[in-house]
Formats: C-alpha cells, structure tokens, sequence
C-alpha cells in the first residue's frame, strides 16, 4: 500500500498541522511515512503547504510531483496546484473559499466540501484542516480515524490537549461529508 497527499493553504489555515497529524496516524498504525512541510517566511496568511507519503514498504522521495490527493484550502492554492493531480486521482476543495467553476478537470475526481463552514458551525474556524483531514481518510482509507485521534496527542502541546474532542468532531464531521 502506498498513499500520498498534497495538502495546501495559506498560513494560519493548519495545513502542515494536517500533515503532520497524518504522518504520525500512520506511524501509530505501523507503516512507514515522509512528511515535508514548506511554509513562506511569513507564515500566517501566507502561502503552506506539504506533502505526506505513507507507504507500507520503502517510501522513497517526500516530493509529490503528481499526487494522487489533494486537499486544497484556499484559492491559490487550486489556481497553483490543482493541474498537478494525477489523472484519476482526488481532489477536496474547500467550498467555503474555493470556486472550482474555472477549473476544467474532468480526468479527476473533485469533492466540494464546505470545510469553513463545517468548522465555524462546530464552533472554530481554525479546525477547517481537521475537515479536509477527515474528508480525506474517508476516501483515502489511508489511515484510521482511532490513529489520528491517538496521533492529536502527539502533534498538539499538551497544553492544548483540550482541544482534542473538538479535533475529533471536526475529523469525523469532513468523514461524513464525503461520504
């Protein structure tokens, strides 16, 4: 089994947060993972974004030319990016910020979740990557939703450690999205 995802947004939006939580989910469940972030100097409202390979044997490179996810946050960053999926793979956009009437696509799969206002009815809009990261196991398959509850433990301070039910609310409530 091999996965890989391309996540991006802009700083402040938690995209190299999902990454790092998907990188260590499939660390918990056994499986080998790169996770390579990149991030502008001048992080919030700028540009963010990662990739993340999980692999069941050897990785090889954490550079993603053509993924096979992605998770898009904001509108430049589909602008940017979204030609680069690879030709049957996904793509989730977060509707809320992101228009895909410009983006001719018909090679793909593309998933319109509304993750900003999934989040804001949650009561936060910064778990808008805990939507996408949601969104993106159920179509993944890539790692559990019990891995990335056990994985919040590990990627948040502990002094933040009480943010992780909500964390999983926003996680399960991108899951039955995209359903």
């Amino acid at each position: 089994m091999r996965q890989d995802v391309f996540i991006s947004g802009f700083g402040g939006q938690g995209a190299l947060l999902a990454g790092n939580l998907l990188a260590y989910a499939a660390i918990i469940e056994g499986r080998n993972v790169s996770f390579f972030p990149s991030y502008g100097v001048e992080k919030r409202g700028g540009a963010a974004m990662c990739t993340v390979v999980i692999a069941d044997g050897d990785v090889g490179s954490p550079i993603i030319g053509t993924p096979s996810f992605m998770i898009v946050l904001n509108q430049s960053s589909l602008d940017k990016y979204g030609a680069k999926v690879k030709p049957g793979g996904v793509c989730i956009v977060n509707s809320s910020l992101v228009s895909t009437e410009d983006f001719h696509r018909s090679d793909i799969n593309i998933i319109e979740i509304p993750m900003n206002d999934i989040a804001i009815e949650l009561g936060d809009a910064r778990m808008v990557n805990m939507v996408g990261l949601g969104a993106y196991v159920e179509k993944s398959g890539a790692v559990s939703l019990s891995a990335l509850e056990a994985g919040l433990k590990e990627v948040l301070p502990e002094r933040n450690h009480r943010f992780i039910p909500a964390n999983i609310k926003a996680i399960e409530a991108g899951a039955r999205k995209a359903r």
